[in-house]
């Protein structure tokens, strides 16, 4: 019996047990097979030799492919946040515009980061467009010496690594701006915890409570991204004194708070008004009508593929930090204060 039978019962070893075997990332391996540079040749030399302890070998497309560069460009996002699906379908005509095809590596539950960078350079491409990067990724440092990365909605990567990023402290300091003109005071935050540009639309609501002179009544309760968490968030709030106007960290979030209100016989916006992130097409939904901050998603899209363009065709600039601005879209969910 071979040892790829032993290790795998037959299935074929990939450089994910090798990064196992080794303790070191799945992108690190793979600048070891490939004989890039960016590794210390002690690692260099654990790799290969567990790369033949485990009876690894490259697959037929890897093997078939010129050294030359790909015109692939790997595309990382999570499934089941609407703002990078949306994200992602902006990116295609982009793409073609500048001569490259996409490759898509989605994440989600059972599928990590990791698993879907693992596939992605299986084929080579030339650079990698990580959107809302999970905190682990430094394990792309290494990887971004080889391959032009940029990292859209926060950086996390070391080296260089382009950031395009909405400015989300503006996004909610808009969202404050607009219920104050309203006549609000009691604006509660639905806090985002640590996805993607939630530290920043959490500094972004502080800051405008405080500018407006309302750090008295400025409250951050905790919450997330998913409908879910914007329903607890608000079973929570109906246990204590309503506000008079709730923001939410994101779409779903706010779409779960409505979902709860409602329900509980609280009339947006009569009673409560509630703005959500990122400007969703379930939010625009005519039923929902949500006031929403907008993400300049086809600016975004665009600013991405220049920069993983522009360091493929210089690698050696120093990495950039864009900040898009977004604009609060107003909708049937704000309105003044209720009386008393």
């Amino acid at each position: 019996m071979s040892t790829a039978e032993r290790n795998g019962r037959g299935r074929r070893p990939t450089m994910a047990d090798i990064a196992a075997r080794v303790g070191i990332s799945r992108a690190a391996v793979s600048i070891v097979l490939r004989g890039a540079e960016g590794t210390s040749e002690a690692t260099r030399q654990r790799v290969l030799d567990a790369a033949a302890e485990l009876g690894y070998r490259p697959d037929s497309l890897a093997q078939g492919l010129r050294r030359t560069r790909s015109r692939h460009l790997g595309v990382l996002f999570a499934l089941r946040r609407p703002f990078e699906v949306e994200l992602v379908e902006r990116m295609y005509p982009v793409a073609k515009q500048v001569g490259y095809d996409l490759l898509l590596g989605p994440f989600a539950a059972g599928r990590d980061q990791d698993a879907a960078i693992d596939e992605l350079l299986r084929y080579r491409c030339a650079g990698l467009i990580v959107v809302g990067p999970e905190l682990h990724a430094r394990d792309l440092e290494p990887l971004a010496r080889e391959v032009a990365v940029v990292e859209v909605g926060r950086g996390v990567t070391r080296g260089p690594v382009d950031v395009i990023r909405n400015d989300d402290a503006v996004g909610t300091r808009e969202a404050v701006d607009h219920l104050v003109e309203l006549g609000h005071t009691a604006i509660t935050y639905i806090d985002g915890g640590d996805n993607p540009g939630a530290e920043d639309r959490r500094a972004g609501y502080r800051q405008a409570m405080a500018d407006h002179g309302l750090n008295g009544s400025a409250q951050v309760i905790p919450g997330g991204y998913g409908e879910d968490d914007g329903a607890a968030a608000a079973a929570l709030l109906l246990t204590g004194d309503l506000p008079t106007a709730v923001i939410a960290a994101n779409d779903p979030c706010a779409i779960g708070v409505l979902d709860v209100v409602l329900r509980a016989g609280i009339r947006v916006p009569a009673d409560l008004s509630v703005i959500g992130y990122d400007d969703s097409r379930f939010g625009r939904l005519p039923g929902i009508d949500l006031t929403s901050v907008r993400q300049d998603i086809p600016k975004m899209a665009r600013q991405a593929l220049k920069a993983v363009v522009d360091r493929l065709d210089r690698p050696d600039r120093k990495p950039r930090d864009v900040a898009v601005r977004p604009r609060l879209s107003v909708r049937g969910t704000t309105a003044p204060p209720r009386a008393g």
